[in-house]
């Protein structure tokens, strides 16, 4: 199916967003497939098979599965410092600081499986608003596609989570958003259509998703274009 092909525009209320990191608000893919490369070539695993499993989920539970017999705590040590050495090719992926810009600093947050560490270097190095409050892979005990992670990111909002629109890339993460009850928009970054069947609409990018603040305390209209099928 192409994905270029748009349908009839959405408006969607709701109280809060939850945006995924990598692959919605900034692309670090080459540094994360680079550092995933060398430490699997550390560790003796095959990188291809490495960075085809990790994308959209925890570091620590991606090294439980490559490599049980070690340490994950250690593991996502050495993973994390080979992130952070690594910044080369880091941007800002379109639409992004236009649709921050519009959103009041309390009706969003990110949700992510990185580290929080990791967050906030990556998101102040690209000149992203960083929220005092989110959701990282410290921040909870199970990861995508489990929905603990966006349940928890409702409440840090203080909203339930039928009233959230989470912003993903990943099909754990779309699943996660589905699982966790809220209204789920997926881009078409780094996963086929085919993949994120899971999500309510898709989308290229957001470019063109438009935010308006209701009066008083009624929150957000979020309105887009999404793409057909």
């Amino acid at each position: 199916m192409d994905s270029s092909i748009a349908s009839s525009p959405v408006t969607i209320r709701c109280q809060g967003i939850l945006f995924d990191m990598d692959g919605i608000l900034i692309s670090s893919i080459g540094s994360v497939e680079r550092s995933w490369t060398k430490w699997a070539r550390m560790r003796g695993v095959d990188p291809a098979y490495a960075i085809s499993i990790t994308h959209g989920c925890r570091a620590i539970e991606s090294v439980a599965t490559l490599r049980p017999d070690l340490d994950p705590v250690a593991e996502l040590k050495v993973i994390e410092d080979i992130e952070l050495a690594d910044g080369q090719g880091l941007a800002v992926l379109p639409g992004v600081l236009e649709l921050l810009a519009a959103l009041p600093p309390r009706r969003w947050t990110v949700v992510t499986s990185a580290t929080e560490r990791l967050v906030r270097e990556r998101l102040a190095a690209s000149g992203i608003p960083v929220p005092e409050r989110l959701i990282a892979a410290e921040s909870v005990t199970q990861g995508k596609p489990h929905p603990e992670a966006f349940l928890a990111g409702a409440a840090l909002l203080g909203f339930a989570p039928e009233e959230c629109v989470v912003i993903e890339d990943s099909s754990s993460g779309v699943q996660a958003g589905r699982a966790a009850g809220c209204t789920v928009v997926a881009t078409t970054f780094s996963h086929s259509m085919e993949m994120l069947d899971a999500a309510h609409y898709l989308i290229q990018d957001v470019t063109g998703v438009e935010a308006e603040t209701l009066p008083g305390d009624a929150g957000l209209v979020l309105k887009f274009t999404p793409l057909a099928g």
